[in-house]
């Protein structure tokens, strides 16, 4: 049997000390990424009249590209290449970074309930200077005897995604009715994550809570899920990347000297006179674009006191 190795989640504030808080499996002290996933955000469901929903003014990012998938409620992104797009349960919204975008994502006025997961998926050296772009896939179920899939990135269980990887990728939500065990047919050259959203699951026999993420090596050709609460998680998975990054902030590049350019080049788009500009609009285009919205931008945080550490 594969061996499993449970992540638990920290709680973060997402945006600043005020926001909505998050709960964060990846990356962890320990490991960085799952394949080329490099970050896994889980949260909900808030009562947004509670937690005031998600507000995310116009941010930075590179090397990367942004997953966002939503189980309830709706949000409506906007970006830098001109896409505004509403996020809704059960579609995907890929935002490629590349070279650098910036975008903004803000809970719509009709939703009361926010529940989703953010994922990030570090780019390889060969393309991760691409042009930034954006992609909306809304996948059809696929069902057999007590679960149900939707996926989203790759291919699983009969069905695949049309939307644009760089590295050989799986994303899939899954559900599955209590008492029922699926055994999912998976690449065995991919290592594999599971979130947990809502029930109770063994994964090869190891137990899960809701927001653990699972881990699982390289060389099992199945993975066994039994759901002894009625469940839904996320099934993640890709090649190891093999690469080391640097991660910092909402940026991937190579080295800590390019990571402190990028922060450079977003101050010098947000500020005039070293003061965060108020019409939430950059002062001047540059490598992340300007966002159309009426919200101030969020400003880089500073940078720590040493030099940032490969990832890998």
């Amino acid at each position: 049997m594969t061996h499993v190795e449970v992540m638990t989640p920290r709680e973060v504030p997402l945006g600043g000390p005020r926001a909505m808080r998050v709960r964060r499996t990846l990356p962890q002290r320990h490991r960085s990424l799952i394949g080329a996933w490099c970050f896994v955000d889980h949260y909900g469901p808030d009562d947004v009249d509670e937690t005031g929903g998600m507000v995310l003014p116009a941010h930075p990012h590179t090397g990367l590209q942004t997953a966002s998938w939503l189980f309830d409620g709706a949000l409506e992104h906007r970006d830098s290449v001109g896409s505004r797009a509403t996020v809704r349960p059960g579609e995907l919204n890929l935002m490629t970074a590349g070279r650098g975008i910036s975008h903004t994502e803000v809970s719509t006025p009709g939703t009361t309930v926010l529940h989703g997961a953010q994922l990030w998926i570090a780019l390889p050296d060969a393309t991760r200077h691409c042009d930034p772009g954006f992609e909306h896939f809304a996948p059809d179920p696929v069902r057999g005897p007590g679960w149900e899939a939707r996926v989203f990135i790759g291919s699983l269980l009969g069905a695949s995604s049309p939307v644009t990887t760089h590295t050989p990728l799986l994303g899939a939500e899954v559900m599955i009715a209590t008492g029922k065990t699926v055994d999912i047919d998976v690449d065995e050259t991919f290592e594999h994550g599971v979130l947990l959203d809502v029930g109770l699951v063994e994964v090869d026999g190891t137990e899960l809570k809701p927001s653990d993420l699972a881990h699982l090596a390289p060389g099992a050709s199945t993975i066994s899920i039994t759901a002894h609460e009625e469940a839904r998680l996320l099934l993640l998975g890709g090649e190891p990347f093999g690469e080391p990054i640097v991660m910092w902030w909402n940026f991937i590049g190579r080295t800590h000297e390019e990571i402190v350019g990028f922060r450079e080049e977003w101050q010098a788009q947000i500020t005039t006179d070293g003061d965060v500009v108020d019409d939430g609009r950059t002062v001047a285009d540059g490598r992340f674009g300007v966002v159309d919205l009426d919200m101030a931008p969020i400003p880089a945080p500073v940078l720590p006191h040493v030099r940032l550490k490969l990832r890998h």
